[in-house]
């Protein structure tokens, strides 16, 4: 049987006792260095933490700015395609009724509008040289808008069907009922001299009459919202709201006699 020499196992336990202390003393070396250097070793750790920080809080800062900056620009274009959108519906809504109306028109844009507080009228584009005169009626593809007062070579004044100074010869759509339509300076429009049985309600359309003088027939001027009677009880009167809203007018049709 194969016997092991006893001097080969007594050289073979020294050399793994051999092996064992010098592992434990580099441990313990190991150790021991960590344990002097861990302070500067946490504190470098710390400082690089802080000092990434900071760069990276500046880099963010630069970035966040950028993005406001983009934001902000992207937030106009986007307003200018809803203007340009809205516009082009009203447009092709504008050349829609223009094509399938008998009258012929002059297309305008409105440029100014009244300041004072005893008037209502706009100023368009459109004048002499575009063939805008005095006394020409000016609607929309919502209804009547009121009449030329005033042309230059350039430019024109309409006076709005809301003006105390207007006076519209209008009739009950339904009923055939004629009254006199004039402006308020507010938001409404009246309809006066109404006999007390006048054939009249809540609800019912407006249009010019065949007696007006200066409006074509059958031009919409609104709708019947309220009824009253006259202070001498002798007569009616309605309150219509027009069926444009006079206060955002942006386009215009001039009729062409």
């Amino acid at each position: 049987m194969f016997k092991i020499p006893r001097k080969t196992l007594i050289n073979f336990f020294l050399a793994a006792c051999l092996v064992f202390l010098i592992s434990n003393s580099l441990s313990c070396f190991k150790n021991s260095t960590q344990k002097i250097f861990r302070p500067h070793l946490s504190f470098i750790g710390l400082l690089k933490r802080e000092i990434g920080g900071i760069i990276f809080y500046h880099r963010n800062m630069i970035r966040a700015e950028e993005l406001g900056s983009e934001v902000k620009i992207l937030r106009g274009k986007l307003f200018d395609l809803r203007e340009l959108y809205q516009e082009n519906n009203r447009l092709k809504a504008l050349l829609s009724f223009k094509q399938k109306s008998l009258l012929r028109f002059i297309p305008a844009r409105v440029i100014g509008r009244s300041v004072d507080s005893w008037s209502s009228n706009v100023i368009i584009d459109k004048g002499k040289y575009n063939g805008v005169k005095n006394g020409m009626v000016v609607i929309n593809r919502l209804g009547l808008i009121g009449r030329i007062i005033e042309s230059s070579d350039s430019v024109s004044t309409i006076l709005l069907i809301n003006d105390p100074n207007q006076g519209i010869s209008g009739i009950v759509q339904s009923s055939r009922q004629e009254g006199l339509v004039s402006g308020t300076l507010g938001a409404d429009l009246i309809m006066r001299y109404l006999p007390l049985d006048a054939q009249i309600t809540i609800g019912d359309i407006i249009i010019t009459s065949e007696l007006s003088q200066i409006y074509p027939k059958g031009l919409l001027i609104g709708k019947v919202i309220n009824l009253g009677r006259e202070f001498s009880g002798l007569n009616r009167y309605a309150i219509i709201h027009p069926a444009v809203d006079l206060n955002n007018i942006e386009e215009v049709l001039v009729i062409i006699p």
